[in-house]
């Protein structure tokens, strides 16, 4: 069980960093979106008690909304 919990957490933390590292080339208004779909998502699959249709909506809006943050 802790080997398990432990091969998880590193799991995570590789992926977190690896992700982070992809994003250095992007524009602000192009990570704004990535985090609002991310956001968007979680938050439309709680909403929804974890309908595909609310993710996807969700994560739809929350680019959207992402995206045009920094717009003038």
């Amino acid at each position: 069980m802790k080997t398990s919990r432990r091969l998880t957490l590193c799991s995570a933390v590789c992926v977190a960093a690896l992700s982070l590292s992809a994003c250095s080339g992007m524009s602000t208004q192009d990570k704004n979106t990535l985090i609002g779909t991310g956001a968007g998502a979680v938050a439309g699959s709680v909403l929804t008690g974890g309908s595909t249709l609310g993710t996807v909506g969700g994560a739809a809006v929350g680019g959207y909304v992402g995206n045009q943050v920094i717009k003038h």
